[in-house]
C-alpha cells in the first residue's frame, strides 16, 4: 500500500518557475489518490511549495526537522504534525521509517545525498520501498546516466538501476509507484515430500 511518500527536493525554488509549478502539479496528484506526504519539515523553497500545497488542498503534512536546522529551513509550524530530532541521521531514519516510498524531486546536494542513501539502503536489503525521481524539466538526465554508468562499469548491479521509477509526470510517477509497492504474490511451493 502507498498511502505515504516521503519527497526529497531543495530548499531553494530553483531558476525556473517550472520546479514550483511541478511540485504543485504533484501536491494536487497526492490529494487524488489520498497520499500523506512526508518531508524535511522547511516552509522555505519547493519543499514549502509542496507543503503549502498539500496543505491548502486538506492533505495530510508530516515534517520532521533537526533542531539545529529549525532557522535556516524556517521551520513549518503549520504542518499535521511536526517532530523535531535531534540530527540529519534521525531526520532521515524517521522520513523513511513513516513513509511507503520515496520521491527525489529537484533539489541540491543534500537531496542528491538522500536519494543515494535510500537507493543504497534498497541496495543492502534495509527497506524495500519503492523509490521514485521525479525528472522535472529534465532535471535528473545527468544523474541518471552517471547511474548507468556506474552499473555498466560494474559498480552497481543491472537490476537496481533498473528498479529506479524516472518520470516526468506526476500521476505516471504516483501510478508506477503504487505498483512497485504492492505486495508480491509468492509463487507457490510444490507439494513436498517426507523420506522415512
Amino acid at each position: 500500500m502507498l498511502k505515504s511518500i516521503c519527497i526529497y527536493c531543495g530548499s531553494s525554488t530553483g531558476a525556473a518557475e517550472v520546479y514550483a509549478d511541478a511540485m504543485r502539479q504533484l501536491a494536487r496528484k497526492m490529494i487524488d489518490e489520498n497520499i500523506a506526504l512526508v518531508y524535511g519539515g522547511g516552509k522555505v523553497g519547493l519543499m514549502g511549495i509542496l507543503a503549502d500545497e498539500m496543505l491548502r488542498l486538506g492533505g495530510e503534512v508530516t515534517g520532521i526537522i533537526p533542531k539545529d536546522l529549525m532557522e535556516k529551513e524556517l521551520a513549518h509550524e503549520e504542518l499535521t504534525r511536526l517532530y523535531i530530532v535531534k540530527d540529519m541521521h534521525e531526520r532521515k531514519a524517521m522520513m523513511a521509517d513513516l513513509a511507503d516510498g520515496f520521491i527525489a524531486a529537484p533539489g541540491g546536494i543534500g537531496t542528491m545525498e538522500e536519494l543515494f542513501e535510500t537507493s543504497a539502503w534498497s541496495q543492502l536489503g534495509l527497506h524495500e520501498k519503492p523509490i521514485g525521481i521525479y525528472n522535472v524539466n529534465n532535471y535528473y538526465d545527468c544523474l541518471i546516466e552517471l547511474v548507468g554508468h556506474f552499473a555498466k562499469e560494474g559498480f552497481v548491479r543491472e537490476k537496481y538501476t533498473e528498479s529506479l521509477v524516472i518520470e516526468n509526470d506526476p500521476g505516471t510517477l504516483l501510478g508506477r509507484l503504487r505498483m512497485a509497492a504492492a505486495p508480491k504474490e509468492k509463487p507457490a511451493k510444490a507439494p513436498g515430500r517426507f523420506l522415512i
